[in-house]
């Protein structure tokens, strides 16, 4: 549970810890970005992923056992360790089985999991296992495409700088040729 009013108070002291007066522009700062994280930014922290991926699935009818690729998805999370934000694009694929998403379920889902302060390479990992675990996929693909305020903005500022992840479950975590495919898939075409 998120207390707000404890969260804008830290965030005003915060301020002050930097020289700032909570006053003109700063005065309800603390208030907003208390409500900007709870609201928005880790709002997937509150959320069930796997019951959501759950809900949005469909039995797979026998013309659905095709490589289905979602790309250009909008991802933003914020980074644990300078509580910056990073922002792109993801790509999902996956080979169903007995079970089908729904496309904006997949979208839904990796807003739940981006929307968090997590890892990069975390998102894309649970996403994969969710498809294989929940839906009973027979492979999954995750390529996140980001790029880190944290490289951008302080430290090595490395402006255009684009971290890349790529996560696999089930048969695409081996060699073979529906991995190839759904790598192929991924790695050519669209903004991911």
């Amino acid at each position: 549970m998120v207390d707000r009013r404890r969260a804008a108070r830290a965030i005003e002291e915060f301020l002050r810890a930097l020289g700032r007066d909570i006053e003109g522009e700063l005065a309800g700062t603390g208030a907003r970005v208390a409500d900007a994280w709870a609201d928005d930014l880790i709002e997937g922290e509150a959320i069930d992923a796997a019951a959501m991926l759950r809900k949005g699935a469909m039995e797979a009818g026998p013309f659905d056992r095709g490589l289905v690729v979602a790309r250009d998805l909008a991802v933003t999370t914020m980074c644990p360790h300078h509580l910056l934000p990073a922002h792109g694009a993801g790509i999902v694929a996956y080979l169903p089985g007995a079970q089908v998403a729904g496309i904006g379920t997949l979208a839904h889902v990796l807003d739940a999991l981006s929307r968090r302060l997590t890892l990069q390479e975390r998102i894309g990992g649970q996403l994969v296992e969710l498809l294989v675990r929940e839906l009973g996929a027979r492979g999954a693909l995750c390529k996140l495409s980001l790029t880190h305020t944290c490289l951008v903005s302080r430290g090595e500022r490395k402006s255009g700088a684009l971290i890349e992840t790529i996560a696999v479950a089930g048969a695409f975590a081996e060699s073979c040729p529906a991995r190839d495919l759904a790598l192929a898939a991924t790695l050519s075409g669209g903004r991911a």
